[in-house]
Order: structure tokens, then sequence, then C-alpha cells
């Protein structure tokens, strides 16, 4: 098993900086940060504006090697962020400041110990060279990277938690009560050990964790209480990198796996040169006693061909080795190929020549191979789709003297071909012999009316009699014989108009010609004093009656005034309709089909029209008028399912000439869908507002009266089409039953 050498995230995670400060309540500033060499030993003196009351938290990382103080109430009073240190093996101080509160980050080129010491306005870090080998026992004395707390003051670990990244990382994430804690990771054999100084642990979190089922590089996580301080030992498997930060209380260290390039000198998931830094300078010295030294540098076994020749004059300070390596051979015309822990050597033509004699061989080798035939039972695939996807002449999974042959009964496939060929179809079969996951897509398709509509109206008529005068006749009875007398109705001049004229007033001119006698009349038997009967339908002055709705007549009212002697009449009919009406439909058709198959339901009615044919005749053909769901499904790796979906809902609409037509609703979209999720893929809604005034100019103005002369009708309908989709994934045993 290999590993990887740590990388850890930037000290400053967690610590933004701000362009412009508030007002805070700053009571301490740092005035100025000088770094000296002592021996072997660094100082570096953080001059304080006022003395400290005690050491300020600390914590550190380790790749990059880092140690970080953080500074409560107090601001920068240097002028810039970085100040750069001479010699020794810390290279710069960071200074960042957020809000109230001020951080200095100490970068250095090793890990070290260091030590803090309050002398005045200043602040002295002793920092010395670690003696101490990773993964061997630790000496006594101070912890790598950790600060001597002042306060003597105990930290306490809260509380451990486990998770899982979605590119397959775990996370142990750890909450501490405060973020004064010195923290040191460092890898530790196999093991990556994080510990935390002067840190209490809780009986209830002294416990091994077995993550091994979350799929990460993490297998276990185990807490020990040793000393004072809290370990935490990080047991991960195969190839991996882990990086760590702290923000605020909260420390998380992550282990990512890594995938092993065997063309890479160095692995990491990160890009560019990882190897470990070196200076070389030379002049005029041999290739191969070059190639020889990174060897001995980096202890990595490198085969040198006889043709690497040459002399080569370089200097490089503080550069990757790989990148070192990549160097010399580009400048000599080199390539390397690497196979384990070995890396050849060789110059770019022979190393192509080589693997093209390789290819050649292995191709020499196939062409007399001797074939043999192999029996695969096909389980969720047809064979006679394999088949045709093995003999595709555009695909090269089969040699060229292979074959394949199906056999539909049994649903075997059969193959003939080399052996190194048969192990191909045989994991290709492997991977897509496999059942599909199915979708059951439930869809609602709501369709809700509200409808209002409210017609008022009136009629007015005027009738006057005393323009009829009659007289007595008398005839003989047509079957007795005998005279009877008859009053028979005389049409005079109607209601008189001054001195000169008479007149009749009527709904109509039939009316008022009928009264006036101009279409004269028939004797009648009525009594005296009754005259002709007249249509009271042409005594309608105004005639604005409300009209029906949906084959509802209104209702209506009618009065009559008249004087004493019956002979003058007024008529008024109201009349008035409201209707109010609701509804909803809800179809919810279901289909289950396979993952990326689609599936139609539809339910409806065809209905009948003719069409002319090419000949002149006339045929009876249909169309559809239903509801219709097309979906196909698509199940993601997370486990949501992306939806094509086409949902039409068609209506049987009004009659026409040429039959009926039909009124469509259509939604085509694709979405994605959580398991067993809900979303509304559409909607239409429609509102229609109607309102219409039939009166007479002038009169239907007049306020009140005005009613009698006009007929008012109103209607508001709204409608609204809503279609959701809930998609289910069957589960695995439902789909192989």
């Amino acid at each position: 098993m290999r590993f990887l050498k740590t990388s850890i995230a930037a000290a400053l995670v967690g610590f933004g900086t701000v362009a412009a400060s508030p007002a805070w309540a700053i009571s301490n500033s740092i005035e100025s940060i000088i770094g000296s060499q002592q021996g072997e030993a660094t100082q570096v003196r953080i001059r304080m504006g006022m003395p400290l009351t005690e050491v300020p938290p600390s914590f550190s990382l380790a790749n990059p090697h880092r140690l970080a103080l953080d500074f409560k109430d107090t601001d920068n009073r240097i002028g810039r962020s970085l100040v750069e240190i001479a010699g020794g093996d810390v290279k710069s101080v960071n200074v960042v400041q957020s809000g109230e509160r001020s951080r200095v980050v100490l970068n250095m080129s090793r890990p070290m110990r260091f030590q803090t010491e309050i002398d005045g306005n200043d602040l002295i870090l002793s920092l010395n060279r670690q003696d101490t080998v990773v993964g061997a026992p630790v000496k006594s004395g101070p912890l790598p990277m950790v600060a001597q707390n002042a306060r003597g003051s105990a930290h306490a670990l809260k509380d451990i938690d486990f998770r899982r990244g979605k590119d397959g990382e775990g996370r142990v994430v750890i909450d501490l009560s405060d973020d004064g804690a010195g923290v040191d990771v460092r890898q530790q054999g196999k093991n990556l050990i994080v510990e935390f100084q002067g840190t209490s642990l809780p009986a209830n979190l002294r416990r091994q964790l077995d993550v091994a089922d979350f799929g990460t590089p993490i297998k276990t996580v185990r807490t020990q209480y040793q000393s004072g301080n809290t370990r935490l030992i990080i047991e991960p498997q195969g190839l991996w990198e882990h990086s760590a930060y702290q923000s605020d209380s909260q420390f998380v260290v992550e282990v990512k796996p890594v995938k092993e390039d065997p063309n890479r000198l160095t692995q990491g998931s990160r890009p560019g040169y990882r190897g470990e830094r070196l200076s070389l300078n030379f002049q005029n010295v041999d290739v191969r006693a070059l190639l020889q030294v990174i060897a001995d540098f980096t202890n990595l076994n490198i085969v040198t061909s006889d043709t690497v020749q040459g002399k080569l004059t370089l200097r490089l300070k503080d550069v990757p080795w790989d990148q070192a390596l990549d160097i010399i051979m580009q400048s000599r015309g080199l390539d390397m190929r690497k196979n384990g822990n070995v890396v050849m050597i060789a110059p770019r033509e022979e190393l192509a020549t080589k693997e093209k004699l390789t290819l050649e061989s292995k191709q020499q080798i196939a062409e007399i191979e001797p074939l043999r035939t192999e029996t695969f039972t096909l389980n969720y695939q047809t064979a006679e789709k394999i088949r045709d996807m093995l003999t595709d002449e555009k695909q090269s999974v089969l040699s060229k003297r292979g074959s394949a042959l199906a056999d539909i009964r049994s649903n075997k496939l059969f193959v003939m071909d080399t052996p190194s060929r048969l192990d191909e179809v045989r994991q290709m079969i492997a991977q897509i012999d496999i059942p599909v996951r199915q979708v059951l897509i439930e869809a609602r398709i709501v369709e809700a009316d509200d409808r209002f509509s409210r017609n008022l109206g009136t009629k007015l008529g005027y009738y006057d009699r005393r323009s009829t005068m009659y007289r007595t006749v008398s005839r003989p009875n047509p079957v007795t014989g005998e005279a009877e007398a008859y009053n028979v109705p005389v049409y005079g001049p109607g209601s008189k108009l001054g001195r000169v004229g008479y007149g009749t007033i009527s709904g109509n001119l039939s009316g008022s010609a009928d009264l006036s006698a101009q279409l004269g009349g028939e004797e009648s038997g009525a009594a005296v004093g009754l005259g002709k009967a007249t249509d009271l339908a042409n005594t309608n002055f105004f005639s604005f009656p409300a009209g029906g709705i949906n084959g509802t007549n209104p209702a209506s009212l009618a009065i009559s005034l008249f004087g004493s002697s019956l002979s003058r009449f007024i008529n008024l009919e109201l009349s008035a309709l409201e209707a109010d009406q609701r509804g909803k439909v809800v179809s919810s058709p279901r289909v289950l089909t396979s993952s990326q198959r689609p599936a139609v339901i539809e339910q409806g009615t065809e209905l009948p029209y003719q069409s002319a044919t090419s000949s002149g005749a006339t045929s009876v053909s249909f169309r559809k008028a239903n509801l219709r769901l097309e979906v196909t499904p698509q199940i993601t790796p997370e486990g949501n399912v992306i939806l094509d979906v086409d949902v039409s809902r068609d209506a049987v609409g009004q009659l026409t000439n040429a039959g009926y037509a039909i009124d469509t609703r259509h939604v085509k979209t694709q979405v994605l869908v959580e398991d067993g999720g809900t979303v509304v893929i559409g909607g239409i809604y429609e509102q229609y507002e109607r309102n219409r005034t039939d009166k007479v100019p002038l009169l239907g103005d007049i306020p009140i009266l005005g009613y009698l002369f006009r007929s008012t009708s109103r209607s508001n309908d709204r409608t609204e089409l809503l279609v959701f989709l809930t998609p289910r994934i069957v589960t695995d045993k439902l789909a192989q039953r």
C-alpha cells in the first residue's frame, strides 16, 4: 500500500479579510514583527501597542508548514500584510485583520517546535527544528507545532462527526469548546494522527467509529486520551491524500481518494509538479550522472538506456524534483516509461520504436493464435441485440477472424475468437447484461373552472283601448236559422290628439295599425266593452329582456297599471338570471417503464368525420380527443430521475359544419426530479370578463329610471390547468420479479 504526502489547506480558511473595518472596540495593536536567527533556532518578536495579559490562542498546519496565532481586539498597525524574514526556517509572516481580530501566520519551511514568552510589550516566539522522525516515538518535551498556553486552561472536545463528500472523500468534523487548542496533524506509519494539545475528551467520545461502509478512503476513526492530550487516529486505505483546516472552533480533516496514474512520477489529485524541492548547480556534467543524482535523492529505481549520452549545464534552485527530471529529459530529447516503482529513460525515438515493435508482435500473435468458442447465457439482454453489437463493422470488439451466433429460443450467444478478445467480450456482457431499474410515473392533470354570469332586463309597454267602438248587428244563426245579435267592433280614430287628429300607441307598427283598425278585423262575439282582442306583445314600447344562460330561461316579474275604466294600461316586466358554476376534473394516468425506455398511455374518444379521397368519393376518418402521457425516464447516479415528458389533454369542442372541433392542451418538457418528489411541469390560467349593456340612447343613461330602458349582462369565467408529475424508482427486488 502506498501513501501520499500530507497536503494541508491554508491557515487563513475561515478567516476572511475585509476592505474597511468598522469602528470596533480595539484595545491593542500589532506595531512591528522582527525575525532573527540564533544558531539553529529562529526567534520572532511581535511588538504590541500594549502588554499582553495572556498568550493568544494558536493552531498549526503541517503541509504547508504554518503556525497561526489569533489576537483578539487587536488591529494591524504595521502598514502591510506581509513581512519577509531573511534566513532561517521562517520565510515570511502574514498579518490579516478581520473586524476586531487579527491573525498572524508564520510560513515555515519545515515543522518546528515553538515556545512563547511575554516580555513587556513583546510576544517572543522561539522556534526550533524537530528532531522527531515521523513514525518514531515522540520524545519528551513540547509536542510539535503546539504552543505552551500561559493561561493553563483546558480545552474540550465536544463532538466528532463523519461525513461523505460528493466526490467520495471522507470528512472527520471535530467540534471544540473554543478555537485556542493547539493542533498537530501528521502521518505516522499507515495512519493519520491528529493531536489536540491540552484538550480533554469526554467518556462518551472515547470510542472507535467503523466507517468502511461509507465508501471513502477512511476505514476507522479512533479517539484516545493520553497525558492531557486528545489523539485522533484515522486509518485510511488505498491511495489517498489529506487536507485539514480550522474555522473558529471546528476542525475538519478531509481524506480524498487518488487514482494512481502509472505514467506520473508523483501521485495526487492536484495538477502540476508535487515532488520534494531540491537545488542543482552543475556545469558540463554528464546527463547519466544527473539522473543518478535524482535517483539517489528520490530513492527511485531508474533504468537508463545506453543511448543516453551528452553533457548538460544547469542551475536549478528550490524546484520540485519531478520538474527537474522533466527539464533534463526535455533538454536532451528523452522520454520515460514508468512500471511500478521502476522508471526507464531513453530517447523518444527509441521508446516509440520499442512500443511499435511490441504492438506489431502482439498483432502477429493474434493472427495465428488459435480460436476458441464460448457460450454466453443472457438474462436481461436479447442474444440478437448483443450479436448485432459485436458484429457491427463500426465496432472493434471482435477480431477479423471472430464471429458470433445467436439462438433466439434459448437466448444464448455463441462467440468464437481469440482468448484475449473473449475476455473483452465477457467483461462487456457482464457490464450490460444487468437488470434495468424501473420507474413508476404518476401524472395528475387538474382542470378547474369557476364561471359566474348575471343578466338583467326589462319590458315596458303602453295600451290605450279608448279608440275602440262597437255596434250591434243581427244575423241568422247558421244552425238554427234564428236571428241573433252580435257585437261588431268599429275601429275609431284612437286617442284624440288636440282638435284635429287621433293617434294610437303600441310597441311596434303592427300593433299600432291593429289598434287603429288599419288592418281591419273580424266580427266577434265578445261582450260589449271588450273590443278586439289585442296581442300584449305588440304593446311593448321597449323590449330589453334578460337572456338565458346555458339553456335556462330567466325568471320574470310583470306589473300592469290601469285606470278604473280599463281603457289605458302600462305594462312592466322585469327579468333576471344569475348562474354560478364551479367544477374540477382530475385525471391521474400512471405508467411503469424501464430507465431510458419510452412509455405511452392514453385514453379518450375517437370522433368520426368525412374526408374526400383521391377518387372524389368521401370516406369516414377518425380523430382522437383523448388524454395522452408519453414519458422517457432516466435514473441518475445520485438517485434522481430525468423525465422527458409529453402530456396532452384533448377534449371535444364546438360542433361545426365540418364536425366537432378539438380543444387541445399540450405540455412537452424535460425536468429533473428527486425520487418520490412532485414537480409542476406546466400550467395554463385563463380569465374572461365580459360586461354588456343594451339600452335606449339618452333614456338608458337616466339615473334609476334608466334601468327601464336598458338590459345588462355580466360574466366572469376562470379556468386553470395544472400538470403534476411524481416519479418513484422501483426497488431492485420488485424489478427482478
